[in-house]
């Protein structure tokens, strides 16, 4: 690109295609850009302008907000599922059979604990470029590295079996497939995945989203006909979400609450959503250079590219965040209602059943009519193929991280998916139903266990500067042509090429820096309720830790 070409402004269509807020703003009569006022949130476009003269202001913006907005949504419905899975609805089930609505109070807390953890997720992709497994290998010593991907492992491992449980248990319900067929079908969606999904690629990355909305909507709507069945008290269901004594008190529905929390917050979706946001980060950002080297706007002084750079990451996060939000409060609505048709049939009746195994609840729910067991059926089908997507990619993703592996990605996949069916096969042979529940109940400890060593590195990372800032140097640098360079200037009137900041930055006072850089690292509030959370949750995991070992001790003796 030559100097001519970088000066000369933009078309209507190309501003568009860059960057839709920045570009609303810049005028399309302009002959010279770079002689243009140029403001991020206040200047109009006048060629637009005299288009829509009646058109609200406010109502404008937000228009705009939300199409920016739209271009977001995907990532957070990925995470989703894995909240989503098998292993929810038995912890779910069985909180409503025996306790009611009482520990919706622990559904909602844990939704609230996982928006925070995947909000700190999203921060560390987008800021660092890095997800969460890269910057362990980054920053942590090697043998803390190869410990915390030994333990990722086996939590996705462990996650991706209990999917391929649920899905297995599902076509059983449904067709009545032996459970061993239905873990050997379960491994076709490696192949989905295989032929759809590709690391970077925005366009697979939207088809792969877009299938899993569509699935996780569909048990969306299975729940709102099973909630209709149903028919529960919304005032009982109301007080659910209030906290009760009993959790405190009650030694069992303690023991259920703590499993809850294993079971919702899933340590892998924290691994994947710091890699899934990279690729908007990434078009973002190439979209704000491009803008800048056409527009001349990196030859402002330093606190205009700053404040450019600042906020097309501040929007990337927010957005992002916001979908994330979103497609969680969707998680929470499945959950909560799993548990409160648990209740409602199985608790709040006259003579309340045993309910042990997803096997007994479907059984259960035949008693009330055909047509709300198949749809329950149907709905842990598509929530356990769903979220099965989602921990192979992570599992992809964790490998790559974590070891910097580069094998084949339809080896990796084939891998990982291995070792959950495997075991899954050998049981269902062997012990059948009885084996297959406690497999289940084996997977969603094994991801309590692990839920901390992916919690306090994620926590730590986006906690400190020395992590979570940006060089504004190095975003003008990364995109210029081999025999290009930009200007910046200072508020003395002073040049200097990027590439000379650059060389001088590496004997320059650390102080002198500080004007290029941006510290988006977490506030002093938002850490210390991370804190918060990180120890709940290391307390909740010992204790059930304990709880486990003691029973496995009275047991032997």
């Amino acid at each position: 690109m030559n100097s001519s070409s970088s000066n000369k402004p933009p078309t209507p269509l190309e501003a568009s295609e860059i960057h839709d807020d920045i570009y609303l703003q810049t005028s399309e009569k302009s002959p010279n850009l770079q002689q243009d006022k140029i403001s991020l949130n206040n200047e109009k476009r006048p060629g637009k302008e005299n288009k829509k003269p009646n058109l609200n202001k406010s109502f404008y913006e937000f228009t705009l907000e939300i199409k920016k907005f739209i271009k977001f949504i995907g990532p957070g419905y990925l995470i989703a599922v894995g909240y989503l899975d098998p292993g929810n609805w038995a912890t779910d089930l069985s909180a409503g059979s025996q306790f009611g609505y009482a520990l919706l109070f622990i559904i909602l807390c844990s939704n609230f604990m996982a928006m925070l953890l995947q909000t700190l997720a999203i921060k560390l992709g987008v800021v660092t470029g890095l997800d969460l497994a890269q910057a362990c290998r980054a920053f942590y010593p090697k043998y803390v590295n190869l410990f915390l991907y030994v333990l990722c492992e086996l939590a996705i491992i462990a996650c991706d079996l209990a999917e391929v449980i649920g899905s297995a248990i599902a076509l059983n319900l449904l067709f009545k497939i032996p459970l061993p067929w239905g873990v050997a079908i379960t491994a076709v969606d490696v192949f989905i995945i295989l032929f759809i999904y590709k690391e970077n690629d925005m366009k697979s990355a939207r088809i792969l989203e877009s299938l899993v909305m569509m699935l996780v909507g569909v048990v969306g709507v299975c729940f709102v006909l099973e909630l209709v069945y149903a028919s529960p008290d919304s005032v009982d269901v109301l007080k659910g979400y209030i906290p009760s004594s009993g959790i405190f008190t009650n030694g069992e529905e303690l023991y259920i609450a703590v499993s809850i929390v294993g079971a919702t917050v899933m340590p892998h979706c924290i691994y994947l959503h710091s890699h899934l946001v990279k690729v908007r980060k990434l078009r973002e950002e190439n979209q704000g250079i491009e803008y800048q080297k056409r527009s001349g706007l990196m030859k402002r002084n330093e606190d205009s590219t700053k404040k450019f750079f600042k906020e097309i990451i501040g929007n990337t996060i927010k957005f992002s965040v916001l979908d994330s939000i979103v497609a969680l409060t969707f998680a929470l609505f499945v959950n909560s209602s799993i548990l409160i048709v648990s209740a409602a049939n199985f608790y709040y009746v006259d003579e309340p059943p045993i309910v042990a195994n997803l096997f007994d609840a479907y059984n259960l729910l035949m008693r009330l009519g055909q047509a709300a067991a198949i749809l329950f059926g149907i709905a842990l089908l598509l929530a356990g193929q769903s979220s099965t997507l989602t921990a192979t990619i992570a599992g992809q993703v964790v490998m790559e991280g974590f070891m910097g592996w580069k094998i084949r990605p339809w080896l990796r996949r084939l891998i990982t998916r291995s070792f959950a069916i495997v075991p899954a096969m050998i049981i269902a042979i062997l012990r059948g139903a009885n084996g297959i529940n406690d497999l289940l109940v084996a997977s969603q400890v094994a991801l309590s266990i692990q839920l901390p060593f992916a919690v306090v590195p994620l926590v730590w990372f986006t906690s400190r500067k020395k992590y979570m800032k940006v060089d504004v140097r190095e975003l003008c640098k990364r995109e210029l042509d081999d025999n290009e360079d930009v200007e910046m200037g200072d508020d003395n009137g002073k040049t200097q090429s990027i590439t000379e900041m650059s060389h001088e930055s590496q004997n320059s006072n650390p102080n002198d820096d500080e004007k290029y850089i941006m510290d988006f690292s977490n506030s002093y509030i938002l850490s210390g309720i991370a804190c918060v959370v990180s120890l709940i949750i290391i307390s909740l995991d010992l204790y059930l830790v304990i709880d486990i070992a003691r029973n496995a001790i009275s047991g032997n003796s």
